[in-house]
């Protein structure tokens, strides 16, 4: 299936969001997805990821995830640098700030008519922990979290309660999270923290641990593992057209 890129600029209650859309080039409603991007915001490799969803029968937002930080359109190079800003970023927003951001995407998801109003998450590193948190609101339908990172720790700024993992009673939402075992970022203390509570709250989830690094799914750098990939790609899809259709 061919796919289409526009790009829109949303109102939040913390100011515009400019959203990329991968859409497929057919007429119709098609389900949503959320995707939520890394520290670098859309990058290359996520805006192919994006697409790759597009063409499998799904409307892919993907908004820049530090939209009040940065002037419209900036993109974090793959250097210390981009990563010092990113890291910046990422403890300078408030996780209040994020539900506000999926508040007025699922909005704006119901509004087009080539939504058909079905909307889920998906995210890589602090996108995969923004896809989980994504699926407090009750409209995420499905989440599929890739190495989501800083759940486990509680470092990413909120009020006090108010953390994702805290919070995870509130999914009601299914969920699949990834985590590569080899990624210093979620130690396996972390992953075991996180597993414990989901099975204690009895949410809906699959969890899935792979021989991979953080980053596994870049398909730039030495850290991209392409078969790995390409199996995550199958099952978020597979995923997708069940809890979306």
């Amino acid at each position: 299936m061919l796919a289409t890129q526009e790009t829109q600029d949303i109102s939040t209650p913390s100011g515009l969001m400019r959203t990329y859309i991968y859409r497929p080039e057919a007429q119709g409603q098609f389900p949503s997805i959320i995707f939520y991007s890394e520290i670098f915001q859309q990058t290359a490799p996520i805006a192919r990821a994006a697409t790759i969803l597009a063409g499998h029968g799904f409307v892919v937002f993907v908004p820049e995830v530090f939209h009040e930080l940065n002037p419209l359109g900036t993109v974090l190079a793959y250097d210390e640098p981009g990563k010092d800003k990113g890291n910046a970023d990422k403890f300078a927003k408030p996780l209040e700030h994020h539900d506000s951001d999926t508040q007025a995407l699922v909005d704006f998801a119901h509004q087009q008519a080539y939504c058909n109003g079905k909307v889920g998450s998906m995210g890589v590193c602090i996108g995969g922990h923004l896809a989980y948190r994504a699926a407090l609101n009750p409209a995420i339908l499905g989440a599929f979290c890739l190495y989501p990172t800083d759940i486990h720790s509680n470092t990413l700024p909120c009020a006090y309660g108010n953390d994702s993992l805290s919070r995870s009673g509130d999914i009601q939402g299914e969920l699949v999270l990834v985590f590569g075992k080899q990624d210093p970022h979620v130690s396996a203390e972390g992953r075991v923290l996180i597993h414990q509570q989901l099975m204690a709250l009895n949410r809906n989830f699959t969890w899935l641990e792979v021989n991979a690094q953080h980053a596994f799914m870049r398909d730039e750098g030495d850290r991209y593992d392409p078969a790995l990939a390409l199996q995550m790609y199958l099952q978020a899809t597979a995923f997708f057209q069940r809890v979306l259709r």
